[in-house]
């Protein structure tokens, strides 16, 4: 029998397993310190060109719930988390008077996407929860890594049939996304997927905050006064 092959990981960090700390091991401390560096470089190169379709994208969803509309919410996997990292920071807004406006988390009944998953095929579990919940007026948001996602790209390609705005949240080249002529495609422009998702967490969390800001002008005083 050939030799057994070494482990993969400890040739990526022999540091590893092998008793020494942290404080002993300066190859480590400078890996942290390049992943911050290049985490401030991605984040600062992203606004740097791209603020002004943040902006855009912020005005896109403060004009939805002006009028009266939702937002709707969309990603796999790590995705999926930040889908729901958005519509948690919408629909329970940590910072003190600002309102709870309906966000819905397209990625949250695990029962409606393994159903429609086994029956139609996963590309159309976001498609037949858009059907369902979506109307003319509301705005669907998709967050992906890559652009490619399937699921997403059928969602955003349906959402324009029913008058659905949409906010395309991307990384890499920003993938098929990027191609669908979406109302507003962010995208990151690095290929390490943490350093997007990482990206996309400043990304929403500005948007919330631009949202509030521009809706602050309509909310009305205490005792509901005009």
């Amino acid at each position: 029998m050939g030799e057994v092959a070494a482990d993969p990981l400890h040739a990526l960090y022999p540091h590893l397993g092998d008793g020494a700390s942290v404080r002993d091991e300066p190859d480590l401390v400078e890996s942290v310190r390049r992943k911050v560096d290049d985490h401030r470089s991605v984040v600062d190169d992203f606004f740097a060109g791209e603020t002004p379709a943040v902006a855009a994208a912020a005005r896109t969803l403060a004009e939805t719930y002006r009028m009266g509309g939702r937002l709707l919410l969309m990603g796999n996997g790590g995705s999926s988390c930040d889908a729901a990292h958005v519509a948690v920071e919408f629909l329970h807004p940590v910072t003190a008077g600002r309102p709870a406006l309906t966000a819905i988390n397209l990625t949250a009944d695990v029962a409606m996407i393994s159903a429609v998953g086994n029956d139609l095929g996963f590309a159309h579990v976001f498609v037949r929860q858009l059907l369902a919940h979506g109307r003319r007026g509301d705005c669907l948001m998709g967050l992906s890594t890559s652009g490619n996602s399937a699921n997403l790209v059928a969602a955003f390609q349906k959402a324009r049939e029913m008058g659905v705005s949409t906010v395309g949240v991307a990384g890499g080249n920003g993938g098929e996304m990027a191609r669908l002529g979406l109302d507003h495609c962010l995208v990151v422009d690095t290929d390490s997927v943490h350093r997007v998702q990482e990206c996309h967490v400043v990304i929403y969390h500005v948007l919330w905050d631009l949202v509030h800001t521009l809706l602050a002008g309509d909310r009305r005083p205490p005792g509901g006064a005009a």
